[in-house]
């Protein structure tokens, strides 16, 4: 595979007028704002078909959960709405608490607007969330109180995050590889999960294949943000859209970091001297970090986590009795977070 899967602009073309449907009962301003974090305009409203409207995985997740449980697309469109929504409500109140300036090549909404609009943004974002699920007929009280459920896991994951950065490099207290595994997957699988476990709820799924799909997406977050660590230290500027070694710079404790310290050897020791000192690194010590954590064996490790998650949500999938064709797409949707590596 050389680009995104077809599927992602299917479900997308799908998803979107009820997107927009949804985003437009927001009072105009946070709207405005809204629009601009989605990519579907500049800042003042202008349209600007040139920008980055994300991946698209989660609202996938959830076309292509329902049509597995042998539904139409159709019938997932209120929920892959809601956990869109509430992915770009998670992504503008990220931004502000890790202080990102840039997401997709340009500014985030709060370096654009301001941070107390931005929040009042993201707020408008969530409450129209969770009413387009409260308001979808059949979806029933199941379908809410697993969206605000994924809410708290949320939390949760960015609380554990945050705290991170307050925990030593080395130690007893350091934070280790199976720490890291539960926070991404509260902050990044719970979401993917309530994605395709809504899609099935919503098409008519049993419980068990319901849970199934929940806990594939679930290792697809930790997958997903194992990629995303990678991408955080080594990927190309051109198509992140953040600097080269960003992650470095802000002394995030990410996988690749993480697995590198927990090594303990030479290049292990080094890099912990190198994180703790309390000089801000600049870009040759940012490199040096990089050789560091691929020497001590980082980079490999977390691509093994990677795969290992990949595969484990291959089995979630393969456990359970669905449409051949619909998960032939979700796979296909696997290999391409796979192939993010490269």
């Amino acid at each position: 595979m050389t680009g995104p899967p077809a599927s992602l602009a299917r479900c997308r073309a799908l998803v979107r007028p009820a997107l927009a449907d949804a985003v437009g009962r927001l009072h105009p301003w946070p709207g405005e704002m809204a629009a601009f974090s989605l990519g579907w305009s500049d800042t003042g409203g202008t349209p600007a078909p040139g920008a980055s409207e994300g991946k698209g995985i989660r609202q996938a997740l959830a076309v292509l959960a329902a049509e597995a449980s042998g539904a139409p697309g159709r019938s997932a469109v209120p929920g892959a709405v809601a956990v869109e929504l509430v992915h770009a409500f998670s992504l503008l109140h990220d931004d502000i608490m890790d202080g990102d300036e840039t997401r997709r090549q340009r500014q985030t909404v709060w370096k654009a607007y301001g941070t107390g609009p931005a929040v009042l943004a993201g707020d408008g974002l969530l409450a129209i969330a969770m009413e387009t699920l409260a308001e979808t007929p059949g979806a029933g009280g199941g379908a809410v109180l697993r969206l605000s459920g994924t809410l708290t896991l949320l939390v949760r994951g960015q609380a554990e995050d945050l705290l991170f950065a307050d925990r030593p490099w080395t130690g007893p207290d350091a934070v280790r590889p199976d720490a890291y595994r539960t926070m991404a997957e509260h902050k990044t699988g719970s979401l993917l999960g309530c994605a395709a476990a809504l899609g099935a709820l919503l098409g008519g799924a049993p419980d068990r294949t319901v849970s199934a799909l929940d806990r594939a997406g679930r290792h697809l977050g930790v997958a997903f943000q194992a990629v995303d660590d990678l991408l955080g230290i080594w990927g190309d500027p051109a198509r992140t859209g953040k600097p080269v070694h960003g992650d470095l710079r802000q002394r995030k404790k990410t996988y690749p970091v993480i697995a590198a310290l927990a090594s303990d050897g030479p290049a292990a020791r080094e890099l912990a001297a190198l994180l703790s000192s309390p000089c801000p690194p600049d870009d040759a010590t940012a490199a040096r970090a990089a050789d560091l954590i691929e020497a001590a064996g980082g980079r490999t490790a977390t691509l093994t986590e990677a795969h290992q998650h990949l595969d484990a949500a291959r089995a979630c999938l393969r456990g359970v009795a669905l449409a051949p064709d619909a998960v032939d797409e979700m796979e296909e949707l696997l290999g391409y977070l796979a192939l993010r590596t490269v």
